[in-house]
């Protein structure tokens, strides 16, 4: 997995304990930390397929 990929699963997970607190305190800033956390889910799902193809920078994809 590459170093990236666990950063931005690192950032999921305290996005969605971030959403959590927010939730549970009534604040509805949860809002912005359930978004992030989508956004951050779908760049560790992106950077774990990335590694696993070998589509790393400067290699062509289609060639």
């Amino acid at each position: 997995m590459p170093r990236i990929a666990l950063y931005t699963l690192v950032v999921c997970v305290l996005a969605v304990a971030a959403a959590v607190v927010s939730f549970v305190q009534g604040s509805w800033l949860g809002i912005v930390w359930v978004l992030l956390a989508g956004l951050t889910s779908n760049m560790t799902f992106y950077y774990v397929k990335r590694g696993r193809t070998g589509g790393g920078p400067g290699k062509s994809v289609t060639g």
